[in-house]
């Protein structure tokens, strides 16, 4: 039976055309956050399975690629549940690696720590448009710091790296946990049903307001409680200043502390914001993890008409590996989605180095070999680009495609220098 060339469902191979595009925006990311303080750092692709089943990763929990153990320790014969079966599996994203990482190293790192880290996740989901079951993150967190500072940070440092890509007009939405809570609790909803309140609010740009209140009498909520929520949603549309609306509504249910910090996270970032964007408080957001604690944000481009990045405040993680929480936040690029909006929109990769290519004949002596090799050296050490392949039989397909790849001077060396 034949081998199979096609990569498996929901992976991709990536072609030079598109790895010179993911390469230059690695380094834009890199560059742009170093400036902001931020270090990075490498953790394992594979985790303990605890680490990744510990009722922290919301619907990701759901789509973990587990591993089997290894050697004597798989039992197939003796095995009666999973966990005799598995003890690791594939990260499905790089915060719970991070939160790991930082309880292992804690007393080597600096205090705050602004940790960058791009890498590899897997999720076993339904692969889409912009959506794969291997794809690149790339993420920063601040951790240790418990003001709104690392909020500010976070929102700036990533929109100005957007910027630098070029994209603008989008919106970063944001928001606050405790809000939505806040509000459930307002409405009469018991604490133990928020979060199948809020997995049925996340879908209000999809279902309206009409569908999300079927949604929740459909769940079994009481028609007053029901009506009592989203009346406040109600009444949030067209209002300026929806924070200050819903911290005099929701009066003790929600602390002043948390209008005032969220409202100054607004203030500073439109203040000094340098990138063509627009900061939005949107009481409908929710994001999926439920480890989330705070602040809560999300990039939506509108070309794409979907997310593009999203984070928050997670200050309860850490705790779970070392027994003391830790303060935490984070920022993660969708940085799939940037590269697809880039090749659709024929993004071409700036400042390019001046690019040759020296086609040799077969069978040109090696005396004459070294001389194309020695010349293309210089070159090189000039800055420039110089690729010296073999020519083929088809030598105008040839040049017609090195051409197509940049390649602005061909030239061409033969056995016979008369030819």
């Amino acid at each position: 039976m034949a081998l199979s060339k096609k990569p498996v469902t929901g992976m991709k191979d990536i072609l030079p055309e598109e790895m010179k595009i993911r390469d230059y925006v690695i380094g834009v990311i890199k560059e742009t956050y170093g400036a902001f303080g931020f270090t990075s750092i490498e953790t394992p692709c594979v985790e303990h399975i605890e680490n990744l089943s510990n009722k922290q990763g919301g619907e990701n929990e759901k789509l973990i690629f587990k591993i089997l153990k290894r050697g004597e320790k798989l039992n197939l014969e003796t095995a009666q549940t999973e966990k005799d079966l598995v003890d690791g599996g594939l990260r499905y994203d790089l915060t719970v690696p991070l939160a790991r990482f930082y309880a292992n190293h804690a007393n080597e790192l600096p205090s705050p720590f602004k940790a960058l880290q791009m890498g590899n996740v897997w999720r076993a989901d339904r692969p889409q448009r912009g959506r794969y079951r291997q794809f690149m993150q790339c993420d920063i967190d601040i951790l240790g710091e418990s003001s709104n500072l690392a909020e500010i940070e976070l929102i700036l440092a990533t929109t100005t790296t957007l910027g630098k890509l070029g994209f603008k007009n989008f919106q970063v939405k944001i928001n606050e946990r405790r809000i939505l809570k806040a509000m459930a609790a307002y409405s009469g909803f018991l604490e133990e049903a928020y979060e199948s309140v809020f997995i049925t609010l996340d879908k209000m740009d999809k279902i309206g307001i009409e569908g999300v209140e079927r949604e929740l009498l459909a769940n079994g909520f009481d028609q007053a409680c029901v009506d009592k929520y989203l009346a406040l949603f109600k009444e949030l549309e067209g209002n300026s200043d929806g924070i200050s609306y819903l911290a005099d509504v929701l009066g003790d249910f929600l602390g002043q502390e948390v209008r005032m910090s969220l409202q100054e996270i607004m203030e500073s970032v439109e203040a000094t914001q340098n990138s063509n964007f627009t900061l939005v408080f949107d009481p409908t957001l929710v994001r999926g993890m439920s480890y989330y604690t705070g602040t809560i944000f999300e990039v939506v481009m509108p070309e794409l008409g979907a997310s593009c990045g999203g984070g928050g405040r997670y200050d309860g993680m850490i705790g779970k590996f070392t027994g003391n929480d830790v303060p935490a936040c984070g920022f993660s690029i969708g940085f799939e989605r940037i590269i697809l909006l880039l090749m659709e929109s024929g993004f071409q990769v700036p400042s390019q180095p001046e690019k040759s290519a020296y086609l040799l004949e077969k069978g040109l002596p090696g005396s004459e070999l070294c001389k194309v090799i020695a010349k293309a050296q210089k070159e090189r050490q000039k800055g420039k680009q110089v690729l010296v392949v073999r020519m083929n039989k088809n030598k105008k397909f040839q040049k017609e495609q090195l051409a197509k790849e940049g390649y602005g001077d061909i030239q061409e060396f033969y056995k016979n220098p008369l030819k």
